[in-house]
């Protein structure tokens, strides 16, 4: 007789598969999160469980199974005196969950997540857009949306959609293009190879991003007999693809021909840990780095081969470097339109690309020399095929320079003595760029920075002085409204010995300031300082640039001709933070700001620092640009000229599909400001 097994999440079973192999008879849902529980990933040695806990909001579709299932592991983990081995986070918002779980699983280099689970219908959906998030931005996380159900025995359930050209449809396929992977578990037999399928992609560096597992609320609550091997102890190996040395050769000898070299370091170099790597390949070569929003950590702010932000939003010195450059680099980098300023920042003649990456899809854009492989592996195989090789002095004498002048139009933008207008009162009130000034010189050198939307992450990425490799978290591949907050919370989590500071502004904060609850119920320590413009500054800086003169983008009464041109709304967000649990300091000048950030720093809760700043006093100009269309025809005149500034701009783009030539035409001297976002 088959022996009798007993579950820690489950019921006794005495049944064999047909192999011979004991099963235990679990729920759906219980197998899931013993599955969950019991899966490891290693790198370079290193192993570490993968899921950290699971984030969940329940209802009718998931209330009776994953939250029976989350509830039993707890109490029979709690019971028998262990570690919880799946932790469960109530928050607050089903797309802040998702916010929070990129927040982890990027702090952690995309070696650990978490998993999410919502309800039927409204609280699946409201996951999409983290999905999307995750996706775009290549970052691990699982979701699992509960489903109608698998029987239709009682169909339309509350929140069904019914197709009447489709029976099997609901709103979860909405899941499909916004995942990396996607399966729907239909009977207990396939959770097996859903969840496995689901962490073949986790794991992997170049497929990775949202896996999401829809489970019917039925099928959740269904009994099985599972194989006790599916919850054994699995540990993925996450691989460092090694280039090919034919490959990587023909890519040194490109670099060695160069005089002008130029490095663009992406979340790459920071996701393989090649940080080091870089700082001695291009302290001995002297060839410079520009960094994208995700790659900005890849060197310390003052390495002397550092010429910060590139694109749309970077600095002088880096898109100076860009304009000339004959070969560029890209190391673990997408080549997203701000990092290439719209195809308008590699204008050198015959410029060439050599593209480093994990990614084919990324390793073949501008037509540039492909090297497959990870990142840490290609700079260190480089390093030694290029041992003798070095810049010429007058380039890097150049480089120093550029980055020198770059250093002191930001020591201007930080002074505390740069004041604006309090668009509500009229009073003085701080920059934006003072305000990061303060925020950077009073934190440590450990602490992290979180923003994603709005003018803040355009002038971050120029302004922030990075002194740490993961001091700096911009979430810049979806920019989504709302993610600072909870993106800040999942970076707490990753790291409960830094101080995590969330910088945004009004029009975020306003789309998702739910988690500060669960920082609360947490006990976590969040630093948020939030920026109140009264309205949308980067979309209107945007808008303005776009001759559409700031339209429909400020805080404002509908005035008595109809339009939204009356007085400034009297909201007061600093009281709204205070009510959902945090401590909250005002700071109107320099030194109260000041002030706040230490007493924030000394405490033990989650506070709120509010402060007005003046939306019209932007960052420093990048001399850059960002391609958003300008009306064609209008009877304006600022969107005439806008129009015509667009075309100058135009005309200086390149395609990369072949080495390019000299540009037709010079860029644009009236070049405008560029929008640092265009998500609000």
């Amino acid at each position: 007789m088959a022996p009798i097994n007993q579950g820690r999440a489950g019921g006794v079973t005495g049944v064999r598969t047909p192999h011979g192999e004991p099963t235990v008879r679990l729920t759906v849902a219980q197998a899931t999160v013993r599955f969950l529980a019991n899966q490891y990933v290693e790198r370079d040695g290193e192993r570490s469980k993968f899921f950290a806990g699971c984030f969940g909001i329940f209802g009718h579709g998931n209330v009776a199974g994953l939250g029976q299932a989350l509830l039993q592991n707890e109490i029979d983990d709690v019971d028998a005196g262990r570690e919880l081995s799946l932790k469960y986070v109530l928050g607050r918002n089903e797309q802040a969950m998702v916010h929070s779980a990129v927040g982890y699983a990027r702090m952690k280099d995309r070696l650990q997540s978490w998993a999410v689970t919502a309800s039927v219908g409204p609280g699946a959906t409201n996951m999409l857009t983290g999905a999307a998030l995750a996706t775009i931005n290549r970052i691990p996380v699982l979701l699992l949306p509960a489903d109608t159900f698998a029987t239709r025995a009682t169909s339309p359930v509350l929140q069904e959609l019914e197709l009447p050209s489709s029976g099997d449809v609901t709103v979860n396929d909405a899941f499909k293009p916004v995942s990396r992977y996607f399966d729907r578990v239909w009977r207990p037999e396939q959770l097996a190879g859903a969840l496995l399928g689901a962490m073949r992609v986790l794991t992997d560096p170049v497929e990775t991003g949202a896996a999401t597992v829809a489970i019917p609320q039925d099928v959740q609550a269904e009994a099985f007999d599972f194989p006790e091997s599916l919850f054994a102890e699995r540990t993925w190996h996450v691989a460092r693809p090694l280039p090919e040395r034919r490959v990587i050769a023909e890519a040194a000898e490109i670099i060695r021909s160069a005089r002008r070299p130029l490095i663009v370091a992406g979340g790459g170099v920071i996701y393989s840990g090649a940080t080091e790597a870089l700082a001695d390949f291009c302290s001995r070569t002297g060839i410079p780095v520009g960094q994208s929003q995700a790659g900005k950590g890849s060197l310390p702010y003052d390495h002397p081969q550092s010429v910060g932000a590139i694109g749309s939003t970077g600095t002088t010195a880096a898109n100076a470097l860009a304009a000339d450059a004959d070969v560029v680099i890209g190391i673990g980098t997408r080549y997203s339109d701000f990092t290439t300023a719209s195809r308008t920042a590699f204008t050198g003649e015959g410029v060439r690309f050599v593209n480093i990456n994990v990614a084919s899809l990324d390793s073949v854009k501008h037509a540039g020399y492909s090297v497959v492989a990870d990142a840490r592996e290609a700079i260190e195989a480089l390093d030694e095929l290029l041992a003798d090789h070095r810049v010429e002095q007058s380039y890097r004498d150049r480089v120093a320079e550029l980055a020198a002048e770059w250093d002191r139009i930001v020591d201007d933008a930080y002074s505390p003595t740069a004041v604006g207008v309090n668009v509500a009162t009229g009073e003085e009130a701080l920059t934006q760029g003072s305000v990061i000034g303060l925020v950077n010189e009073t934190s440590d050198p450990r602490d992290v920075v979180v923003c994603a939307a709005g003018s803040m992450p355009g002038d971050l990425h120029k302004l922030w002085r990075t002194r740490d490799a993961k001091g700096y978290h911009v979430e810049y591949g979806y920019s989504c409204m709302g993610y600072e907050v909870a993106g800040g919370l999942g970076v707490k989590m990753a790291c409960p010995d830094r101080d995590v500071f969330v910088m945004v502004g009004d029009g975020s904060y306003l789309m998702m300031a739910t988690e500060l609850v669960t920082a609360v119920q947490e006990n976590l320590k969040v630093i948020v300082v939030l920026v109140q413009n009264h309205g949308f500054a980067s979309i209107g800086s945007l808008s303005e640039s776009l001759g559409s003169q700031r339209f429909g983008t400020d805080y404002r009464y509908r005035g008595e001709s109809g339009r939204l041109n009356g007085s400034t709304l009297p909201i007061d967000l600093a009281a709204n933070a205070a009510s959902l649990g945090a401590d909250v300091i005002r700071a109107g000048t320099a030194a109260e700001f000041a002030y706040a950030i230490k007493s924030a720093k000394a405490a033990d809760r989650t506070t709120v620092i509010h402060v007005e700043t003046d939306p019209l006093i932007g960052a420093p100009d990048s001399e850059s640009w960002w391609d958003v269309p300008v009306s064609e025809t209008s009877t304006l005149e600022s969107t005439q000229q806008a129009y015509g500034v667009y075309e100058q701009w135009k005309a200086v783009q390149r395609p990369y599909l072949a080495p390019t030539t000299p540009a037709d035409s010079p860029a644009p001297s009236n070049n405008p400001t560029p929008s640092n976002n265009g998500v609000q």
